[in-house]
């Protein structure tokens, strides 16, 4: 069995090939009727996780990626 990733990157590479309005207007019917199942409902603590970040971020308490990463490095040696 293939598995989801497969199944994604399968799809996409098959809709961005296709010129077939129809088979288009037709995916997107299918992804408008099954929108409500992918809703997620958040705990009360990870919203709050992401109003933190949310603050940091407006206030500039951020770091690059390659800056986690050397400090991830730095504290694993």
């Amino acid at each position: 069995m293939a598995s989801i990733e497969s199944i994604k990157n399968n799809l996409i590479d098959r809709i961005l090939a296709t010129k077939n309005e129809k088979l288009l207007q037709a995916i997107s019917t299918i992804f408008e009727s099954t929108q409500t199942d992918d809703i997620l409902s958040l705990s009360s603590e990870q919203i709050e996780m992401l109003l933190m970040s949310e603050k940091d971020i407006e206030n500039g308490n951020i770091i690059s990626e390659s800056e986690l990463n050397d400090s991830g490095a730095k504290w694993l040696n």
